[in-house]
């Protein structure tokens, strides 16, 4: 019964549009009728717990069930990450607000308080003189949707304030300056680690998996607005495979589609300072036991962004092309 009403969940927030590219590339590619693929994605979606569009992002046109069941899908996550990290605790990484506050002292980059900024419109005003560009976001913004970037020039503190006030930006932010090797390999936009970590039943920490999320002519690097994701290996911090869309129409990319720059055997800049951030940050407040940390890589060394709850299974399994169910810590 659950997993009838995953699947009416995802039928009623489907990308309907998405899905049908999916399932006429399918058709052409794998020789695979409409028809047919529909009764298998209904079929395959109650049996693994997975969403319609995932039996596409999983390649499950080619599995066999043994494979098919070595995949992490929306439902197995959603039930994984609320034992993980449950509501009773997790505010902290939903509100963008709390986290800067919690994890502060792990940022390298000033993020301020619509509501400080109000109650002192000086500090505003200077940060106005002082900075060509500034970031505004939501506290429960996800994906990357609600980050917008503004130029100085066009502003003065009280039209931001009520801007931000009206368009729901609780944050203001100094962008990031990225390590000049990532700006090289992308300059659109910050192009961030993701460290996911989990904690053992000693509450020590240990890594799920290490990737290189890409900008493709973006501001922002997330999966899910049309970016790479890369693998990366976690001894040395090279990137081991080549960039993955989300999008399986679009091929796996082992230069940057727009710089030419290599994908394929980057360096990440200070990797063994990004794993000493994600392992000291996992146990700064341990009853959340799995975060996916989206680490900036900056000419002095990482600081965090933010740390996910409800971290990606596309960025975690995609890049490495493999289901890692088995994988999932246990409470």
């Amino acid at each position: 019964m659950k997993r009838l009403l995953y699947l009416a969940y995802y039928l009623r927030h489907m990308n309907w549009p998405l899905l049908r590219r999916f399932m006429r590339h399918t058709r052409d590619t794998q020789k695979q009728s409409i028809p047919r693929q529909a009764f298998a994605v209904i079929a395959d979606s109650l049996r693994y717990n997975i969403s319609p569009l995932e039996w596409y992002q999983f390649g499950f046109a080619g599995l066999d069930d043994r494979e098919k069941a070595t995949w992490a899908g929306t439902g197995t996550m959603y039930e994984a990450q609320r034992r993980l990290n449950p509501l009773s605790t997790r505010a902290v990484l939903d509100d963008k607000r709390q986290f800067y506050q919690a994890y502060r002292a792990f940022f390298r980059h000033a993020v301020y308080d619509r509501a400080d900024l109000a109650a002192d419109p000086a500090v505003l005003d200077q940060l106005l003189q002082d900075h060509e560009r500034l970031v505004l976001k939501a506290a429960n913004g996800k994906c990357g949707a609600t980050v917008v970037f503004i130029n100085t020039k066009d502003w003065d503190a009280r039209r931001l304030l009520d801007a931000m006030r009206d368009q729901g930006h609780d944050l203001l932010e100094i962008p990031i300056d990225q390590h000049p090797d990532l700006n090289r390999l992308s300059p659109s936009g910050v192009n961030t680690v993701r460290i996911i970590t989990a904690l053992d039943g000693n509450d020590a920490p240990y890594l799920l998996g290490c990737r290189l999320r890409i900008s493709v002519d973006s501001p922002v690097d997330n999966l899910a607005a049309g970016n790479l994701a890369a693998p990366i290996d976690e001894t040395t911090g090279v990137v081991n495979g080549p960039g993955v869309y989300s999008d399986i129409t679009k091929p796996p990319q082992s230069t940057h589609p727009i710089t030419r720059e290599p994908i394929e055997g980057f360096q990440v800049p200070y990797w063994p300072e990004c794993i000493d951030l994600a392992l000291a940050a996992a146990q700064h407040q341990p009853q959340n036991r799995s975060i996916g940390w989206d680490i900036a890589v900056t000419p002095h060394g990482p600081g965090l962004i933010e740390g996910n709850h409800d971290w990606c299974k596309l960025v975690w399994q995609l890049p490495v092309g493999q289901g890692l169910k088995a994988a999932l810590p246990a409470v």
